[in-house]
């Protein structure tokens, strides 16, 4: 199971194309609510979570995902929810991604240091000690990072090949039409 992790303010895109890719897959993916079930992306649209941060359970956790979106990267940060799974996901060497402002809070938390990551610009200084790269999205071990709404597709396929394989990710990606 993938945690998806919503607080108000998120970026739609960035939340919804990932969890649209690794569903088609097959895969199973939870969208929690921070604050509530329902939670107001950073353009106005509402999202009814699977479940509320009170209702998650680690057992059977494959990742974790972070969208971007201002506040809804803040919010996120705050969360007890979100910093406790970034800890599990880490002893656990489970998958992490973020993306856009996202990435900041792994930064913060020193998990980027020596790591090759991307992040929406503006952010850079918040990625402490990690190696910062003009890639849409970029995977180093278990953490992967994308730079922006512009970057979702991308981000949600490198999730996709983390999680199952790249033959999978390439098949997805020309049943959906994707040529990039």
């Amino acid at each position: 199971m993938i945690y998806v992790f919503l607080a108000d303010g998120f970026e739609e895109c960035e939340a919804i194309a990932p969890i649209d890719i690794l569903r088609r897959a097959g895969l199973t993916v939870k969208t929690v609510g921070i604050g509530g079930k329902e939670v107001n992306g950073s353009h106005g649209i509402q999202v009814k979570c699977d479940l509320d941060e009170n209702e998650i359970d680690f057992d059977g956790l494959q990742g974790v995902i972070l969208p971007g979106g201002m506040p809804g990267t803040l919010n996120l940060e705050q969360s007890a929810t979100v910093q406790n799974s970034i800890d599990f996901a880490v002893k656990n060497n489970l998958l992490i991604g973020a993306i856009c402002a996202a990435p900041s809070i792994l930064g913060h938390k020193g998990l980027l240091k020596g790591r090759k990551t991307t992040c929406f610009t503006g952010f850079e200084k918040e990625l402490i000690g990690a190696e910062v790269v003009s890639q849409p999205a970029v995977r180093d071990g278990s953490i992967i990072t994308a730079y922006g709404a512009g970057a979702a597709f991308d981000f949600g396929f490198l999730l996709l090949e983390a999680l199952s394989n790249k033959s999978t990710s390439d098949e997805l990606k020309q049943q959906m039409r994707y040529t990039k």
